[in-house]
């Protein structure tokens, strides 16, 4: 390990810092109602989505004091924000009104095949389906569409704790290894795919098979599990207000395939994304409300992230290449949990002569350990923003998403590891 700078020391504190904040928010939030003069800021400071890029901010204004404002400002200009950007233009076009009716369209038809309670083969497609239709529409839009559907059909009709979290943890799991039976949705397998030569087909054989059944699997066992209480649910027969248009969706569903088609070039997708923004403003009778907040809150933790684990290379990436394969499987989900798993693949690229069972180890431990908290993995905060208002306190625990998370990532596991 090369000796660390004290910027980067001090960003691996700060990093340390950011994830206790993840782990702290409730504190702020009680600093709220105890001092309501300053309840603003405390409440921004109890945003799980404002953590990391505030810690970034403290990174770079006192790079501006240590290393002086020329430096601080060019690494910045170093970073690669594309995700972020990405990240935010799919989340507000996937969660417009018409492709979310398309969408419940498609689940529900899936759903009619399945010999069981309508809310009950309704809840597995969802689970079970649209995470693997991340491989195709990218990771954050699956986790999108997943999160809204699981909002308005289960969160909204009081569904227990016990089953919010089982869902979450779920979900954060399966749209992490649902993503990889291609090699541009799941981005810690974007990361190396062009380097190491992965193709579709090289996916499926290795990852894709096994990711689909762990994923099925998964959304099997949870709804199994919470079966009685599906069953018994009122989801109401509210009706799905006026009808949609054929040409509004299949509008929509071009903008949302050219966001995903130049997903590298942020100039092309963010002008997609101000022409998307035009046409719903001329065809307001068709939408809701669009998640721009949700969006750029999302947007922000990720940039924030950028930020913060640029400075992590010099620890990181000798404790990577210091494994073997099976060590590495199990050092990358370890920690995956603690770092985006797209900073940990992409670490792995950098180093040569990496063998083939060293790069399979690196990238499924990393998108197996994808569910175990908000930072794991990109989609991870969207499905936060959006489903965590219906959480106690709008708070979604970390304690109890990890232990939601725990059994289908030891599914996942098994999946990459033994089959």
């Amino acid at each position: 390990m090369t000796e660390a700078t004290t910027v980067q020391v001090l960003a691996a504190g700060l990093f340390a810092l950011a994830i206790i904040h993840t782990f702290s928010t409730k504190f702020f939030e009680q600093l709220a109602h105890r001092h309501p003069a300053h309840a603003g800021v405390f409440h921004l400071l109890g945003e799980v989505e404002v953590v990391f890029g505030f810690w970034a901010m403290v990174l770079i204004v006192a790079m501006g004091f240590l290393a002086g404002r020329t430096e601080a400002i060019a690494y910045l200009d170093s970073r690669n924000f594309t995700e972020p950007m990405f990240v935010f233009a799919i989340m507000v076009i996937a969660g417009s009104r018409p492709i979310l009716r398309f969408a419940l369209a498609l689940v529900r038809m899936a759903a009619n095949f399945l010999p069981l309670h309508q809310n009950v083969a309704f809840y597995f497609i969802t689970m079970a389906m649209v995470p693997l239709l991340g491989s195709f529409i990218t990771e954050p839009a699956a986790m999108t569409l997943a999160a809204l559907i699981l909002r308005d059909k289960f969160f909204t009709h009081g569904i227990s704790n016990r089953l919010k979290y089982a869902t979450i943890g779920t979900l954060f799991v399966n749209i992490s290894i649902g993503g990889t039976l291609t090699p541009f949705a799941a981005p810690p397998v974007l990361m190396v795919a062009g380097t190491w030569g992965w193709d579709v087909w090289f996916m499926i054989a290795n990852f894709g098979w096994k990711a689909a059944l762990a994923v099925s699997f998964n959304g099997l066992v949870v709804t199994m599990v919470f079966r009685p209480e599906l069953t018994a649910l009122d989801t109401g027969s509210a009706k799905s207000g006026e009808r949609m248009p054929m040409p509004i969706v299949v509008i929509h569903l071009l903008f949302l395939a050219g966001v995903v088609a130049f997903a590298h070039h942020p100039a092309v997708f963010m002008g997609l994304l101000l022409f998307f923004l035009g046409f719903t403003t001329a065809y307001k009778r068709y939408q809701d409300r669009l998640i721009l907040r949700e969006g750029l809150l999302v947007a922000f933790f990720l940039a924030g992230l950028v930020v913060l684990g640029g400075q992590q290379q010099w620890w990181l990436q000798p404790v990577l290449t210091g494994m073997d394969a099976t060590t590495v499987y199990f050092g990358a989900t370890a920690l995956t949990a603690v770092t985006d798993n797209a900073a940990l693949t992409y670490l792995g690229s950098l180093v040569q002569g990496l063998s083939p069972e060293f790069q399979y180890a690196l990238v499924a431990g990393a998108v197996t350990g994808g569910g175990l908290t908000i930072i794991a993995n990109a989609p991870n905060p969207a499905g936060f923003a959006i489903l965590r208002g219906h959480f106690t306190d709008d708070a979604i625990h970390p304690v109890g998403l990890l232990l939601s998370a725990l059994p289908p990532t030891l599914v996942a596991i098994i999946a990459f590891q033994v089959l």
